[in-house]
């Protein structure tokens, strides 16, 4: 690819989506784009892509599918697993002992990507629910893509995906086989609304969150962005709530509204926390 392409496609996905393509991973553009090309009918495949790119006022939704191919990352169930076993055995006895009984808990899950993080959380919570002093939960997914999240709404998996992390008393126990793929019960779907949201973009959900979980996508952006983003997440946070990042993820460095909990990698806490282990 000439370098004035690559720098078009590199200007426009950090304007749309703050991701930072470099050079080297140029390739990613073949593989991802070819398709968007193909969708579009366009018989020059990239090259006609980007001459239609180039246009005074290209098509907004072809800029749309460009951004949503390069921007939908890895996922799986219980993904590095430590996070959740931190949510089930720190964060949810916590929030029995500070919370009122049959309190409501706000949990965002940021760039949910086809649903694995936030149907996991929720599989965690029903396994707990005995224990949780009749706490709801209120489990708002949000991405980017609108594709990747009208997979995530039917919550229909390959067999190699539901074997990738998924314990196999959870897999037998809420979902369903149809033939070759694994169906998500309705009482885990029904935990979990799904909506659109850029990262870049203001956070204009009411409310705030006790538990945030932004893993795995601050890595995309520069320092300039990863603060913006941590800034305004702290925004939407409880005073008292906790944020996960991904475990190659840090706050340190770039915002000094959380701090780190210590023992505890990934999980963080606003500075004015009152929060005791």
């Amino acid at each position: 690819m000439k370098s004035a392409d690559f720098e078009l496609y590199q200007n426009m996905l950090y304007k749309e989506s703050g991701l930072v393509i470099t050079p080297e991973k140029s390739y990613l553009l073949d593989s991802r784009l070819s398709p968007i090309a193909k969708r579009w009918n366009l018989d020059g495949g990239i090259v006609a892509l980007t001459e239609a790119l180039r246009k005074p006022a290209p098509d907004p939704k072809m800029i749309k599918d460009v951004v949503e191919a390069m921007t939908t990352n890895e996922t799986s169930f219980f993904r590095d697993l430590r996070p959740f076993q931190i949510f089930e055995t720190v964060v949810l006895p916590y929030l029995v002992k500070t919370k009122p009984a049959g309190s409501t808990i706000r949990v965002w899950c940021a760039a949910a990507s086809s649903g694995q993080e936030p149907y996991s959380l929720a599989m965690t919570i029903k396994e707990n629910q005995h224990k949780l002093n009749g706490m709801k939960f209120d489990i708002l997914a949000t991405d980017i893509s609108t594709e990747i999240l009208d997979i995530a709404k039917r919550a229909k998996y390959s067999q190699f995906e539901v074997q990738r992390g998924m314990p196999i008393t959870l897999l037998m126990k809420y979902f369903v086989q149809e033939g070759e793929t694994w169906s998500l019960k309705d009482d885990i779907k029904t935990m979990i609304r799904f909506e659109q949201l850029n990262l870049l973009r203001p956070f204009t959900m009411p409310g705030v969150f006790d538990i945030v979980f932004c893993r795995n996508v601050l890595i995309y952006f520069d320092q300039q962005t990863k603060t913006d983003i941590l800034n305004r997440i702290n925004g939407k946070i409880a005073k008292d709530g906790f944020l996960f990042l991904g475990g190659a993820e840090t706050v340190l460095g770039l915002t000094d509204r959380f701090k780190p909990l210590e023992g505890q990698r990934g999980l963080y806490v606003p500075s004015e926390s009152p929060y005791k282990a």
